[in-house]
């Protein structure tokens, strides 16, 4: 199969399942895994793909968020296993803060167990789903949910009336979601909501950041926090060989959820 045929066919299957890798292509075009990663790369410089670790995804853009709705079934299985293991580290009677965002989304459906837990939170998708819980005895606590201008699209809450709320807890732990991660930190669409994730940070005793490995070397519009800020970072892949080896990570707990694949 020549070049341009094998893009065609990488560029209808990102179509038909948004995501791909490079074993399962490399065995469909029938070459060799090497031969579809230069094919990637080469589409990624063209904007019709974006790599990942072990595949690619559609181009999306930079500063492009997705609906909450069609963010919730990307990449699902990847935020469920982080979800569920950032919910292994609220402990009876946290002060808990939770963010916006899918990945945030699955730790509140993840929660279970444990007792006089205070939850407070600016998504009011996670907040529905924590109230629900809380009523079928699944854990004991109570939600606060943070006052401010909703935003129906993300299904969450956010401005300068959230963030003077945010400044009066102190937290024992926060956990937070982003639109980018690379060597600078974490960043994220929306200026308000990045605002409000950052104060929560600042509020709290650790920090844990949430984000499925897409995020990984991107970079949204408006900034969080640095690296040194987090306490600890879960994904669903191993950190980047490069990024190993700069200071920056060094005082980070990276932890890898699922099975690691090549890239």
């Amino acid at each position: 199969m020549k070049m341009n045929e094998r893009y065609k066919a990488i560029i209808r299957e990102l179509e038909m399942k948004n995501k791909i890798g490079v074993a399962d292509i490399a065995i469909k075009l029938n070459v060799t895994p090497e031969t579809i990663r230069k094919d990637l790369s080469s589409l990624e410089e063209k904007k019709k793909l974006r790599r990942i670790h072990g595949g690619a995804i559609q181009y999306l853009g930079v500063i492009k968020e997705p609906h909450f709705n069609k963010k919730v079934g990307i990449f699902h299985p990847q935020k469920k296993m982080i979800g569920e293991a950032a919910a292994t580290f609220i402990m009876d009677g946290d002060l808990v803060a939770l963010d916006v965002g899918t990945t945030i989304f699955q730790i509140a459906s993840a929660i279970k167990d444990v007792k006089n837990v205070t939850i407070v939170t600016n998504s009011l998708a996670a907040a529905e789903l924590l109230n629900s819980r809380i009523e079928n005895r699944l854990f004991d606590g109570k939600v606060i949910v943070l006052g401010g201008t909703a935003n129906p699209l993300q299904r969450s809450i956010s401005g300068s009336i959230t963030n003077k709320l945010l400044e009066q807890f102190y937290f024992d732990k926060a956990f937070i979601s982003c639109g980018g991660i690379n060597k600078d930190g974490i960043c994220d669409f929306n200026v308000e909501e990045a605002t409000a994730s950052s104060i929560m940070m600042k509020r709290s005793r650790q920090t844990i950041v949430a984000a499925d490995s897409s995020k990984l070397n991107q970079r949204a519009l408006f900034h969080i926090g640095p690296f040194s800020a987090i306490d600890c970072l879960i994904t669903d892949q191993k950190m980047p060989v490069d990024w190993s080896k700069d200071q920056v990570f060094g005082d980070v707990d990276w932890i890898t959820v699922g099975d690691a694949n090549e890239s």
